[in-house]
């Protein structure tokens, strides 16, 4: 029995992007095209198999510690993009600010979407969705930079907007203008989910 429903879902990659190997910025170059391998990105500064944990697993790991690389790709909707920069007083967010891999449009919420959730493109290409991307100083840095006295607003109005992180279960290349469908857990959401996270 297939664990995963297909759902009418779809999403049109709008932007594609990836963060220089080389450098210390998180700024994405934009791309026509994105070669995916089970690494992730190629030539991408988050891909490979491991990384080093971060702040975003302390609870689990002490930071530096080689672990499983989830966070292969940065995916963020042009919808929840448009509503950070309407929240902070701009016309629009570049995802080069953000470090972003991958701009869809199509599904909302997208943020929320649960996580395990697969996006498949043309040719069975398929990422997993890892967990919500949280908001962090790094882009807002990158947004003060080009419009001063409105970075620091950028942590609040990307709250549940800032897309997620993902992995590459089946290799291989999107391009502008693909469409990804989603594909969700069929299973319940766990009724003691509130109490644990109190």
């Amino acid at each position: 029995m297939p664990a995963l429903k297909r759902t009418d879902f779809v999403a049109a990659v709008r932007w594609v992007g990836r963060v220089p190997i080389e450098g210390e910025s998180i700024l994405s170059a934009p791309l026509d095209a994105l070669e995916l391998g089970f690494d992730g990105p190629v030539n991408e500064r988050h891909s490979g198999r491991t990384r080093p944990s971060c702040s975003r697993v302390t609870s689990q790991h002490v930071r530096g510690t080689e672990i499983a690389n989830v966070r292969q790709l940065s995916v963020v909707s042009a919808e929840e993009l448009a509503a950070i920069a309407s929240e902070m007083g701009l016309e629009w967010i570049d995802p080069v600010w953000l470090g972003a891999t991958l701009v869809i449009e199509g599904i909302p919420e997208f943020t929320l979407v649960p996580p395990s959730s697969r996006l498949q493109g043309p040719g069975g290409v398929t990422l997993i969705v890892d967990m919500e991307n949280l908001p962090c100083h790094l882009p807002a840095r990158e947004i003060e930079a080009v419009f001063p006295g409105k970075g620091k607003a950028f942590k609040a109005a990307a709250q549940n907007r800032r897309g997620v992180t993902a992995w590459v279960e089946r290799p291989g290349c999107l391009s502008l203008g693909d469409d990804l469908r989603l594909h969700v857990p069929d299973q319940p959401v766990w009724s003691h989910l509130d109490l644990a996270r109190s």
